[in-house]
């Protein structure tokens, strides 16, 4: 979660949002999902690739219907999310691009913001959103895109001037973005309000994505509250209305691994996610679960397959702030790891770029430049756990004890959504 500025002050907000006031029980039963995860995702995906082929084959016989690459588009883009496949994402921008090229629609120049969005190419989904901005057309729509990519690029005043455009409409968009902006600024129990106001929309609606996007934020924001068992129904919830839904099934496995203390199940969990899903993501847990069972082998296998996934160029700069992770904490690649960590920060500059290179820089000893680095770009600008455990070791490795000290009572209260490895840690601080 999003934690208060508890360098300068103790906030009874980060008392109680980290807080946790349950029992450490067990919460999940393999009878509740165990379905969702042994089911094939072939037929679904078999469907889908049906439909891509039918469009495709009306495409070849109507070369001059342009609507039709649109269809094709989203129909990749959808095998995308279903598969973790990079190549449907990238045929995906591949088609918005043609039809874009052959006839000017703001509804295809925002669907290809939206791939770029998700490629994390956040400077050219702007450059593409403002085009339509200028346009005019379906305005409202395109002011909510610009709220979603001037937050990713750390333009905090732009997007809060986005998002008080469309606070009049006081819809399921609007919602879910006060809940971002909320979260962003370290508010959780706001946060939370907002997304509860746009489940309520979404089931009003009976919207099947909006039901499901609703129940997993949800699940994500009610974890980080602390409100576990809440967070577990919220995820099963999805998963009742879209089986094959990954990021459900992964967020369980969080809960099993870090709240239970369950490592072994957390890893069938997530191996059986990974035999049908290939996003990097999934290594990157399992290597953190094999360091918790102390086995560096396993570890290792699974940080070099991370890296090995997204050696694909592909994945552009989708991935770079975990390859520098890895790279600076696991093996010392000091040279590779700034250059990433330059071009991350030029991609996007925001306070978790900074902490990289605050990170890097206390890594090679350089703990004045770390110490400054920390001060002006991310203390009072991130209230991320994981971040604010770095300025903890900076501000200790300074010699500014008592400030480390209370960062790192704030943060033992964070332990769940930490998880035990980096918990671990910051009871050494």
């Amino acid at each position: 979660m999003k934690l208060k500025n508890i360098i300068y002050s103790i906030s009874v907000f980060t008392l109680l949002s980290c807080s946790n006031n349950e029992a450490n029980n067990s919460i999940t039963n393999k009878e509740d999902y165990e379905a969702f995860l042994t089911e094939s995702k072939s037929t679904e995906i078999q469907q889908v690739k049906k439909n891509l082929s039918f469009w495709k084959d009306k495409l070849e016989k109507s070369p001059t219907q342009y609507p039709y690459l649109s269809k094709i588009a989203s129909i990749n883009t959808n095998l995308f999310t279903i598969t973790g496949n990079i190549n449907y994402l990238k045929e995906a921008e591949k088609k918005l691009l043609q039809v874009n090229e052959k006839a000017f629609s703001v509804g295809n120049l925002r669907a290809l913001a939206r791939n770029y969005i998700s490629q994390h190419k956040f400077k050219d989904a702007l450059n593409v959103l403002k085009k339509v901005e200028k346009n005019g057309e379906e305005l409202v729509a395109t002011q909510k895109m610009l709220f979603d990519v001037h937050l990713e690029l750390g333009q905090n005043d732009e997007a809060k001037h986005y998002l008080d455009q469309i606070e009049k409409y006081a819809d399921f968009d609007y919602f879910i973005r006060a809940g971002k902006w909320s979260d962003h600024k370290g508010d959780l129990s706001s946060a939370i309000t907002f997304l509860e106001k746009a489940l309520s929309i979404a089931k009003f609606k009976n919207n099947k994505d909006l039901l499901v996007w609703s129940y997993t934020n949800l699940a994500d924001f009610y974890g980080h509250n602390n409100e576990i068992k809440k967070s577990y129904q919220y995820y099963l919830k999805s998963l009742a209305i879209q089986p094959h839904n990954s990021y459900a099934m992964k967020g369980i496995s969080w809960i099993v691994y870090s709240y239970e203390n369950n490592p072994d199940e957390a890893l069938r969990i997530l191996e059986k996610i990974k035999e049908q899903n290939a996003s990097p993501d999934y290594s990157l847990f399992i290597a953190e679960i094999y360091e918790y069972k102390n086995d560096e082998e396993m570890k290792t296998k699974y940080l070099n397959s991370f890296l090995s996934q997204t050696e694909n160029k592909s994945y552009g700069v989708m991935y770079n702030s975990h390859i520098a992770k890895v790279i600076l904490d696991e093996f010392d690649e000091q040279t590779k790891a700034y250059n990433i960590i330059l071009q991350e920060i030029e991609n996007r500059a925001t306070a978790e770029s900074y902490d990289l290179l605050a990170w890097a820089a206390f890594k090679n000893g350089e703990l004045k430049k770390s110490l400054s680095i920390a001060n002006e770009h991310i203390v009072g600008k991130s209230f991320e756990p994981s971040i604010l455990y770095h300025v903890a070791e900076i501000y200790k490795a300074n010699g500014l004890l008592d400030e480390a000290s209370k960062i790192k009572v704030e943060l033992l209260e964070c332990g769940y959504e930490l998880g035990p490895v980096t918990f671990n840690k910051i009871e050494r601080l």
